[in-house]
């Protein structure tokens, strides 16, 4: 039998080396950040589906911009909704259970889409039924985000807990860059409907995978004892999932600990700087396709490859911003500066975005985007605040009230910029409405004041 022992280097802790062959073993936590980023990237596929065949879809189907705007936002109706209960049952279940139901479903509903309007319908019942399957969407991705943070709060020490949960909240870009084009060739080619087939066979097979590799750090077969005592040692919460702390290290939400949760100013700092920052990814993720195409009268081919360079540049920065972050801790910043910093730095770029209003190349408007959704993904850093202030009893209802007030965002946003556009006639006003709310983001980071984990007794 080999020998094992912990090589501890300088940004390289816990890899594992086998003798005599000197092979290097992956740490357990790196693989499990990697399926859940994996999980997220087609999470986001699926919920920016309806961007991409938007106009294929308006067109099929009859839609109006308002009605496509009611549409786009019905997603986050019951995705704001049903955070709460999402993060209930994450609490009391734990994620790996609840996590592969959540994928089952929402992959269901996904594939589900392509079957509306196969049948000839009028445009109502059409516009009902994918309203419809939206909403349950919404509804049953609602424990994912909540899931994530719980999971990297598990798995990760708090000095590497900014790059964790930069990771899988990059993949909403990564899901772009990697979608977008071929969710694009596809309608051109198939047509609309087979974007929504292909994302629900990826999405069962990550189902499968997911219950068959997935537990808790203490229980993974994977883990090795220098693994889960060196991440105990630095902060991480291994025993956040475990059968028993589940239901005895549990908050009980009567009145008193709500209220204490709805009272606490970082909270609602976090709340609304979440809010903020998802007003721009919704603009991205819902009408941004059909501003290129429709306000810059850009081929649907060429808005897939188009919108992959903003998403490109999203991604990037998101994965910079944690790592930045997490520099700035290991070298003796506070966590208030090693978060905030990043943060405030990416939201002065994201206003960029008004810029876009001031020229008629498409070149100079992608470069302003890419420059916009760099700053957006370096300034994301809602998560990883979250999982660094959070009372452990009370996980996952925190992330999950934080991704509900966040996700209104995408309820109005789509809504708002669909009645510009339709009363305007052009994007210009829509524009001036995101860019503010990277000044709001700016207010939000006032308002959290300092980031330190809230206790309960």
């Amino acid at each position: 039998m080999l020998e094992r022992e912990t090589v501890r280097a300088v940004g390289t802790p816990d890899v594992i080396e086998d003798r005599p062959s000197g092979r290097r073993r992956v740490p357990t936590r790196y693989l499990v950040l990697g399926l859940l980023f994996v999980i997220t990237t087609v999470n986001y596929a699926d919920r920016s589906s309806l961007s991409i065949t938007g106009s294929a879809v308006k067109e099929g189907l009859g839609f109006t911009s308002v009605q496509l705007g009611y549409v786009f936002s019905a997603f986050s109706w019951a995705y704001v909704v049903a955070q709460l209960p999402g993060g209930m049952l994450l609490d009391r279940f734990g994620a790996r259970r609840v996590y592969a139901a959540s994928l089952v479903l929402w992959t269901a509903v996904t594939a589900a889409i392509s079957l509306v309007g196969v049948v000839t319908v009028p445009v109502l019942v059409a516009l009902v039924l994918v309203f419809g399957l939206r909403l349950l969407l919404g509804a049953f991705e609602s424990p994912a985000f909540p899931a994530n943070a719980r999971v990297a709060t598990m798995w990760f020490p708090t000095a590497e807990r900014g790059r964790a949960t930069a990771v899988f909240n990059s993949a909403q870009y990564f899901a772009t860059v990697m979608f977008a084009p071929i969710m694009a060739w596809v309608t051109h080619v198939y047509g609309w409907r087979w974007v929504f087939v292909l994302l629900g066979v990826l999405g069962f097979g990550l189902a499968v995978l997911w219950a068959r590799w997935m537990n808790t750090p203490r229980e993974h077969r994977r883990v090795t004892p220098e693994e889960l005592e060196s991440i105990r040692a630095s902060g991480a919460l291994v025993d956040l999932d475990e059968r028993g702390t589940v239901q005895a290290e549990r908050a009980p939400l009567n009145r008193r600990t709500l209220a204490r949760i709805f009272s606490t100013r970082p909270l609602w700092g976090v709340y609304l700087f979440q809010y903020a920052v998802n007003a721009l990814t919704y603009f991205f993720i819902t009408w941004f396709p059909v501003y290129l195409n429709k306000g810059r009268g850009l081929s649907l081919v060429d808005v897939g490859f188009i919108a992959a360079l903003p998403a490109l540049a999203g991604f990037v920065g998101g994965l910079g911003g944690g790592v930045v972050s997490d520099a700035i801790l290991r070298r003796g910043g506070s966590l208030t500066v090693a978060r905030k910093i990043p943060a405030a730095v990416g939201m002065v770029l994201t206003i960029a975005i008004a810029l876009s209003n001031f020229s008629d190349s498409t070149t100079v408007i992608v470069v302003i985007m890419v420059v916009a959704f760099l700053g957006k993904g370096v300034g994301s850093l809602g998560w990883a605040i979250t999982t660094d202030i959070a009372p452990p009893q009370a996980m996952s209802f925190v992330g999950a009230t934080m991704n509900a007030c966040g996700n209104i965002a995408g309820i109005v946003t789509p809504i708002v910029i669909g009645y510009l556009v339709e009363a305007t006639g052009s994007f210009d006003t829509a524009l001036w409405f995101v860019a503010a709310h990277g000044v709001l983001a700016l207010i939000a980071l006032a308002v959290m004041g300092t980031i330190q984990r809230i206790h309960f007794d």
